[in-house]
């Protein structure tokens, strides 16, 4: 029987390779797509085809109104979404949203522990990403502990939580070189943070450019048409 594995799912090209390298590791996928107010709708679709191109066994949307809050340019309709800058890891940009992934994976410990899994996987990244301090290792590894505490799972000894963050020490370019490798059909994805009308992605937010810079330097062509 496949040890389940709860997916957190944006729709994005880090999401949907982790979720090949769950299906390579033979796990049973319950995709988690979370709609928590963010501007950029259009990964939602990007996710449910995603579920579909993986065959999982459930996917799962569900609205968590983070954009009641502010503080981001991802959710804020009187911030805009920065484009064209220098990224840095120093620089945590306005396209960071308070404290989303320790919702994000708060959410799916509870997927986890309902549905009897205690694998939840994740597409953070430390290398080629824009400085969120929730995509470091350390906060990762903080919140695992967390979860075996917090659990009544764990705390009757029945199994250990474990986040998997099998892309958080890869570039961008060896993240869609495994991709690749895996049969991942990145032409499904969205990644963009400020999309057209048309839900092109718009080749000039951090996103974007990270994207555009993992396959240029992976040799290959993205699919997405950036117009």
């Amino acid at each position: 029987m496949k040890r389940k594995a709860v997916i957190l799912l944006s729709g994005g090209l880090d999401s949907t390779t982790c979720a090949a390298i769950a299906r390579k590791k033979q796990f049973e996928l319950y995709g988690l797509t979370i709609n928590y107010g963010q501007k950029h709708i259009f990964e939602i679709e990007s996710a449910k085809f995603v579920a579909d191109y993986f065959n999982m066994k459930k996917h799962i949307v569900i609205d968590i109104d983070l954009a009641s809050f502010g503080g981001s340019s991802l959710t804020s309709k009187n911030l805009e979404v920065p484009k064209n800058r220098m990224i840095s890891n120093n620089d945590i940009p306005t396209t960071y949203v308070p404290a989303r992934n320790t919702v994000f994976l708060s959410i799916s410990l509870a997927q986890a522990e309902a549905i009897n899994s205690f694998d939840i996987f994740i597409g953070v990244n430390a290398l080629d990403y824009s400085g969120y301090p929730d995509c470091r290792p350390e906060f990762i590894s903080q919140f695992e502990k967390l979860a075996n505490l917090a659990t009544k799972e764990s705390v009757e000894n029945k199994g250990k939580y474990k986040i998997h963050t099998p892309l958080i020490n890869l570039t961008k370019s060896e993240i869609i070189q495994k991709g690749l490798k895996l049969n991942v059909d990145y032409s499904i994805t969205s990644s963009c943070y400020d999309p057209h009308k048309n839900g092109n992605p718009c080749g000039d937010c951090d996103a974007c450019m990270l994207r555009l810079k993992g396959f240029e330097e992976a040799g290959k062509k993205d699919p997405l048409n950036y117009i």
